[in-house]
């Protein structure tokens, strides 16, 4: 039993996409990231399931469209319906797992919910872009991971965040996170890499969640979804983040969201 929480109200009027009314503070280098300033991800889900009447956050999502949020395959379990803040109700209409998802090998690590009402984006709930289809980032581009994911350096221990947090990741190229010594033949070509310098990661609880990166005109688009890291330790050095690229994913997106 899963739901999907949006931070903030809906005022039902309509706005672009990865254009955040309140702009992002950038630029931290701590670890674990930091909190993020209220609003400024308009797009960020939180997943979450209930246990003894209570709920837990379990994965993060983005907002695409006012119908519709990409997550991980991985973070799909049991879904029954999806809920927003301030009342905002409506149950998950559909969930579409990649067709070929593999769990061993972690690839094709992408889904869809499909609400079953469209959300009212506002000043605080806003839809993320898409970037082109076959995108390739540059070595070091700038970008940034958010989620609740753990704070702690351990990645099978220590609390979830209470408050969204950001954290600068520079993406590696294929050619680099390829290399035996950091990802070798685990990271593909449908896969993007992010960080690896020993210092600032994603983690659990991040899987599913955006990686945020912003164009030269100063528009945000998703770039990829939290796929796997390191069980050792989210932050050890070589080991980056490794998101599926959703470049990689347009036309299958396209005609999921076409189809249903």
């Amino acid at each position: 039993f899963l739901k999907c929480w949006l931070l903030g109200c809906s005022c039902g009027m309509a706005y672009g996409c990865g254009q955040p009314a309140v702009p992002p503070q950038l630029g931290a280098r701590v670890v674990g990231g930091e909190d993020a300033v209220a609003h400024s991800w308009p797009w960020q889900i939180s997943l979450q399931y209930s246990r003894s009447g209570s709920w837990y956050h379990t994965c993060g999502g983005t907002l695409i469209a006012p119908q519709w949020v990409l997550t991980a395959a991985h973070c799909i379990r049991w879904v029954l319906g999806c809920w927003g803040r301030l009342d905002q109700q409506g149950e998950v209409f559909k969930m579409i797992v990649h067709e070929k998802w593999n769990s061993f090998l972690i690839i094709n690590d992408i889904a869809l919910i499909k609400l079953a009402e469209e959300v009212q984006e506002s000043d605080t709930i806003r839809a993320a872009c898409l970037p082109d289809a076959g995108k390739i980032l540059p070595n070091d581009y700038p970008c940034y991971v958010t989620g609740w994911g753990r704070v702690t350096v351990l990645a099978a221990n220590g609390p979830l965040a209470d408050v969204l947090q950001q954290a600068l990741l520079p993406v590696v190229d294929y050619e680099t996170c390829s290399q035996r010594d950091w990802w070798g033949s685990n990271v593909r070509t449908t896969m993007v890499c992010a960080g690896g310098d020993g210092v600032i990661s994603g983690c659990n609880g991040d899987s599913g969640g955006p990686l945020n990166c912003q164009r030269n005109d100063g528009i945000w688009e998703v770039e990829g979804i939290v796929s796997f890291g390191s069980g050792l330790s989210c932050n050890m050095i070589r080991k980056p983040t490794v998101f599926t690229r959703v470049s990689a994913y347009i036309d299958w997106i396209n005609e999921k969201m076409s189809a249903n």
